[in-house]
């Protein structure tokens, strides 16, 4: 329930969402004030447009992607490598059980060519909502049947980040593993390698998929729906880490 509830919080406070409700509730308030209702109807539709311009989104991801990609120096001190997941993709019934999200599938390529390199044991984590099939399950699948790779250790439950952390540790540190390559998306490395350093791992950080440089100069200029997307990921990130920021001390290393 409480996910949820959290997520819907998240979805409320993200563009275009809160956009569009912010314009709501300036052309409510243009009723009695009407320059100050419609200044912010029309200032909550711009920030679409500004979020949706391509030079804006890449910023906002760049500013997330503090990891460098990680070091052969790094991968030989690694006991262990865990991806995580990126979410299901119930829009690709044709994968049959296999219902990874294309974030999911690019994370998991990555780590199994890392464990290619190196040989080291790999953990999937990601669970699943409404008794579906839990993610980590479909990623050793993947791994397995597609990659030529080998899942050791499956995490079935968690629903978040933060539960990422949580469920895998009892896991890795049953098998005596404290020192980590941890793979996701550059984005998303600040926030999930804190947690995992909370359960007390040395984390190596593996990041992917970063930003990619800018596309020809009208790409550049035109608003694009895809940028819209990576402006509201990006914001999304940056909410919580000033949610695990407001919780605890909280300090990204670069």
């Amino acid at each position: 329930m409480w996910f949820v509830v959290k997520k819907t919080v998240s979805a409320l406070l993200m563009p275009p969402v809160l956009s569009i409700l912010l314009a709501f509730v300036g052309l409510w308030i243009a009723r009695r004030y009407r320059r100050t209702g419609l200044s912010l109807a029309v200032l909550s539709l711009l920030s679409v447009l500004v979020l949706s311009w391509p030079p804006v989104s890449g910023a906002l991801v760049r500013s997330l992607e503090r990891y460098p990609p990680i070091t052969p120096e790094q991968l030989a001190r690694a006991q262990a490598i865990v991806v995580l997941g990126g979410g299901p993709d119930s829009l690709a019934p044709e994968n049959g059980p296999d219902l990874l999200a294309r974030g999911a599938r690019e994370r998991l390529r990555y780590a199994v060519a890392l464990q290619r390199q190196t040989g080291l044991p790999l953990l999937a984590t990601g669970g699943a909502l409404g008794g579906a099939r839990p993610e980590a399950l479909a990623m050793k699948d993947v791994a397995e049947r597609e990659l030529r790779g080998r899942v050791r250790w499956t995490e079935v439950q968690a629903l978040d980040t933060q539960g990422n952390a949580a469920l895998s540790a009892p896991l890795l540190q049953a098998a005596g593993v404290q020192r980590i390559a941890l793979v996701t998306h550059g984005w998303h490395m600040v926030r999930a390698a804190h947690l995992f350093r909370r359960q007390g791992f040395e984390v190596y950080p593996a990041p992917m998929g970063f930003a990619p440089p800018a596309g020809s100069r009208l790409q550049r200029l035109l608003p694009r729906a895809s940028a819209l997307v990576d402006s509201s990921l990006a914001l999304h990130e940056w909410l919580g880490i000033l949610v695990l920021r407001g919780a605890s001390t909280f300090r990204a290393d670069s």
